[in-house]
């Protein structure tokens, strides 16, 4: 069995002080993929760099207390590709992958737009130009997942208030558009759905900080494990942890055979 696991951490430093590791520790997972570490290297503690069990690697952002993501997995990686080749996506911190034997695993965070118009065009810019290379890695012929925040939620069963944000970044007919595409034309297999093609309230990941989005679940789904379709045909659960909370999201568990 293979148990990997995603979230989106807010802050590494903030999920720490919310008892991440211990937890994570308990689940067994072997790759645990981290979105927003929100720190650079100097800012990282041992446990953060190397938990017990673990090796550890990290794309940061130049930008300080920004973005960044990483991957602790309990078998040393053959390769780490660290970024796209894009150098204004990659000074952000977004794309990390570890490849072992045929199989890849990467941790994603995809830019948000809900800030304005301008990160809006950046976050369309950079789904533009992740598709080729999305198209590329399905056709590499390797066992593929992209764990992480993609910052779209794909259907109205994806989140609370559909009807409130279609007009929001994150559920516009665009961005829906494109993952539409990506899991239609290209041939990416959400795993979540596909082990749980009818669910609504229970699928949410994550949950605004304004009002009492977690007290009364109105929540979006927007962290994914997008497989390639072999790997995806051997998940065998799929579910989201909510006894705990270490961040404004919640992880993703996902067991393949």
């Amino acid at each position: 069995m293979l148990r990997i696991i995603s979230l989106n951490l807010n802050g590494i430093r903030s999920a720490a002080s919310k008892g991440f590791y211990p937890w994570m520790q308990e689940q067994h997972a072997d790759i645990v993929c981290l979105q927003e570490l929100k720190a650079q290297e100097a800012d990282m503690t041992a446990e953060m760099l190397q938990p017990e069990g673990y090796y550890g690697y990290f794309h940061y952002a130049d930008k300080k207390g920004y973005s960044g993501v990483g991957i602790y997995s309990r078998k040393k990686a053959d390769a780490v590709i660290v970024g796209l080749g894009m150098a204004d996506i990659d000074s952000e911190g977004r794309y990390l992958e570890a490849r072992y034997d045929n199989l890849s695993v990467v941790s994603l965070y995809l830019p948000s737009g809900s800030s304005g118009e301008e990160r809006q065009a950046f976050k369309f810019s950079v789904m533009a130009r992740f598709m080729p290379h999305l198209e590329s890695l399905i056709r590499d012929g390797r066992d593929v997942v992209i764990c992480g925040d993609w910052n779209i939620a794909h259907q109205e069963a994806d989140l609370k208030n559909w009807r409130g944000n279609r007009k929001n970044s994150g559920f516009l007919p665009e961005e829906r558009a494109w993952l539409t595409d990506l899991f239609g034309r290209v041939g990416w297999v959400d795993v979540y759905r596909l082990l749980h093609p009818d669910t609504t309230d229970a699928c949410y990941t994550w949950w605004s900080n304004r009002g009492q989005a977690w007290a009364k679940n109105v929540g979006w789904r927007i962290d994914y494990q997008v497989a390639t379709p072999a790997l995806a045909a051997r998940a065998v659960s799929a579910s989201i942890y909510k006894d705990a909370r270490f961040s404004d999201h919640a992880p993703l568990i996902v067991d393949y055979q």
